[in-house]
Parts: C-alpha cells; structure tokens; sequence
C-alpha cells in the first residue's frame, strides 16, 4: 500500500506567497486563487493540476503513479 501525502506547499510564481493546502484525493484542482495577490494560478503546460506544477508535492494520482488525473 502506497502512503499518499496529501498536503503541499503551494507557492504563487507572481508573488511568491506561500501557502500549505490539503489536496483533493477524488479530482484534480485545476485553480487555485493566491489568497495574498489574488492571481489565478492554473497548472502548466503538461502538467495535470496546479499542485504538480507550484507545489511541493504532485497530486495523489501522479503520487500512486497512475498518470494524471481523468
């Protein structure tokens, strides 16, 4: 059995604001909204969420090596 983190530090590429979230085990966040510039964060080219491309941990999926999210 594979032991899922599922907090992440998200960091704000225009800012640089820092903030740890609980990432959802049942989809993939495809938005975050940085709560100090108010930027809507949206995850990069080729990767599946906002936690896989600014935080510090990937999504649970790509964690358990299932690939992105459906």
């Amino acid at each position: 059995m594979v032991m899922l983190l599922l907090e992440s530090m998200l960091t704000c590429p225009h800012c640089q604001h820092q903030q740890v979230e609980t990432m959802p085990t049942d989809a993939c966040q495809f938005f975050y909204e940085c709560p100090a510039c108010h930027t809507l964060l949206r995850p990069l080219v080729g990767d599946c969420c906002v936690f896989c491309s600014y935080g510090t941990v990937p999504c649970p999926p790509i964690q358990a090596g299932k690939g992105c999210c459906p």
